[in-house]
């Protein structure tokens, strides 16, 4: 993983971009847009190989990284792959992520600790929300149909 320049606490690294808006126009934003504001930012990679027909409808923006250079700046570059990792991001009016005065879940937490040993085992893909015993996503794009069939 790349060390990138986002430190939680300090201001996040600013970005410009083309996103595809909710009402399918294209847009150029930066970061600086949503200064003032509360964003959720988050890296989706390789999530639309399993996707059918693609995402369908979404009511938010979508920012293409394609050269890497976000994933890079936020330090989540799997650059050997040239994909990102998955992070969840709550930019806040101030910060980047992990303020002090905002706990984690527990739960997801567990989720996690139990995912991770359960696809290094079994080679699966854990969907968002799986929970030990649930179904899983087999990693063959023609075979992760039967997930998506049901």
């Amino acid at each position: 993983m790349s060390s990138g320049n986002a430190k939680n606490g300090l201001l996040a690294p600013q970005f410009k971009a083309i996103v595809v808006m909710p009402d399918d126009q294209c847009k150029d934003i930066s970061l600086s847009d949503y200064r003032e504001k509360y964003a959720v930012f988050f890296f989706y990679p390789l999530d639309f190989t399993f996707k059918q027909g693609g995402l369908g409808p979404v009511n938010i923006p979508l920012i293409s990284d394609p050269q890497g250079t976000i994933a890079q700046d936020y330090g989540v570059l799997k650059a050997d792959e040239g994909i990102s990792f998955r992070p969840f991001l709550l930019l806040t009016i101030k910060t980047t992520t992990n303020d002090l005065p905002v706990g984690h879940s527990v739960d997801e937490t567990l989720r996690l600790v139990q995912a991770f040993p359960f696809i290094d085992t079994h080679g699966k893909v854990c969907p968002a929300g799986w929970k030990s015993g649930s179904d899983t996503i087999k990693s063959d794009v023609q075979k992760s149909k039967e997930y998506f069939s049901k």
